[in-house]
């Protein structure tokens, strides 16, 4: 009886140590999200307490990069672990339209290809539940293949809200009726930021928990039309009228009132995990998926979303892991969005992918404090399209950044750790270093399979002027 009895000790000691070995992982991924939007990223306007508590409670980054300057090609690294050159997802879906531009954009993609193992399919494989909720805009619009290309598709064993829209396209925009799959538009005057939040709250509370659960949260904010609840936008604008905007910061009220709402978000998020007490078994991640959709939101970075400069690419990074990342640390090491994938494996001490997130690599030294360094020094960028900014190639070695954009071969060099903002352009006083980044850089758009773009048999000098045949960038 007595060995019978530790025999059962044992195996519930056992139980307990496997389900904390994979923790729950709440993700979050906000839309056109800026640099300094944040108050713990130095925002005055804005007020995001719960953001900031989840700071102070885990690890801040400061060279947190997205893999794109445009939401598809980024929320599609992230869920791959590939660059956007690799899988020729590269614009957002379906992108703009210059059809008499100097070149011609390549023959791109627009979906995930389902031989490309996900980040959820592969945490499914682990015994992840696995949901998503908000933005997806990863789907062929006017394609035979649409139908099989929703989240469900590629992973998640829920959606709701997720489509091709790559913002809100319902009558209320951002308020009811909200027409988004799997989501109730509940009553007039309910806010598409809170009632997402209120289906998450739901999966959390009624998901298995004898199952570690992946909560995808991909918000529509505070991508436009910039809309929120009106009692935010009279607080925000009586603050206005008293505000001294010694930062030159983004002054708009209904803008501050959908940075609050997904701070209350957050903050309710969090409280539901402290509820059930799994907050302490529970990975929190919020970052963003492009740079701000204006140029006061970025801190001082140079351009903002759709440009190739650090505004447009650089986010916030916040992560909250209880007992395994020390609480207010701050990292300053360089990370990408494909490194999501083969970090939320490790956490999950589930074996890595190399041959699926071939260009991520897993954080799990910066959040486990077992390094302050990577083994990478190297990170790419291909933007074979027209936008906010002429096509482009990038790359950032250690501190140097260098430009390459490819109507016609200018070259744009910076040192960020001395020129974050890039006001200095070095590639004429430092060719040397300009040419050796310039050859990686091709070498390595041919290792990956990088399209190319070509010269436009239609190219008209006067009718190549930018103009936007689709708004759902």
């Amino acid at each position: 009886m007595k060995k019978h009895i530790i025999f059962s000790i044992l195996f519930l000691f056992t139980i307990i140590g496997f389900s904390q070995e994979k923790p729950n992982i709440v993700f979050l991924l906000v839309d056109d999200l800026g640099f300094a939007d944040f108050g713990c990223y130095g925002a005055k306007f804005n007020e995001t307490p719960n953001i900031d508590k989840l700071a102070s409670q885990g690890m801040l980054f400061n060279n947190a990069y997205a893999a794109a300057t445009v939401c598809s090609p980024s929320r599609g690294a992230i869920l791959t672990g590939q660059y956007p050159a690799r899988t020729h997802l590269t614009d957002w879906i379906t992108g703009h339209e210059f059809p008499n531009a100097k070149l011609s954009v390549p023959d791109w993609n627009t979906r995930i290809e389902h031989q490309l193992t996900t980040l959820p399919e592969a945490l499914k494989e682990g015994g992840y539940a696995t949901a998503f909720f908000g933005k997806w805009h990863l789907m062929p619009s006017n394609q035979p293949d649409f139908e099989e290309h929703y989240p469900t598709n590629h992973g998640f064993d829920i959606n709701v809200g997720g489509k091709e829209w790559g913002q809100p396209k319902g009558k209320g925009k951002y308020f009811s009726p909200f027409e988004m799959p799997n989501l109730d538009d509940g009553k007039p005057g309910d806010f598409l930021t809170d009632k997402l939040t209120d289906a998450a709250l739901h999966f959390i509370d009624t998901t298995n928990k004898k199952n570690p659960f992946l909560l995808y949260f991909s918000y529509y904010t505070v991508h436009g039309p910039i809309m929120c609840p009106p009692n935010l936008e009279e607080k925000y604008k009586e603050k206005a009228t008293n505000l001294t905007n010694s930062k030159n910061e983004y002054i708009n009220p209904k803008r501050a009132g959908m940075v609050e709402a997904l701070d209350n978000s957050v903050g309710r998020l969090v409280k539901k995990l402290e509820e059930l007490g799994v907050s302490e078994n529970t990975i929190i991640v919020l970052t963003g998926d492009n740079g701000g959709n204006f140029d006061e939101t970025t801190g001082g970075l140079k351009g903002y979303k759709g440009f190739s400069h650090e505004g447009g690419v650089r986010e916030p990074l916040l992560v909250k892991w209880p007992g395994k990342t020390k609480a207010g640390s701050v990292s300053d090491e360089v990370v990408l969005g494909t490194d999501f994938y083969p970090t939320f494996l490790d956490v999950a001490n589930l074996p890595l992918r190399p041959n699926d997130h071939k260009d991520g690599i897993s954080m799990l030294p910066l959040l486990n404090g077992t390094s302050k360094k990577l083994d990478r020094d190297t990170f790419y960028w291909h933007y074979p399209h027209y936008h906010r900014t002429k096509p482009y190639g990038a790359i950032r070695k250690e501190n140097f950044k260098l430009i390459e954009f490819f109507e016609d071969g200018k070259l744009e060099l910076y040192d960020l750790s001395v020129d974050p903002n890039e006001t200095n352009n070095l590639a004429i006083n430092q060719p040397e270093i300009a040419t050796n980044l310039l050859q990686n850089l091709k070498e390595w758009r041919i290792a990956v399979g990088a399209q190319m773009m070509t010269e436009n048999p239609n190219y008209d000098v006067e009718k190549a002027a930018f103009k936007r045949k689709n708004k759902g960038m």
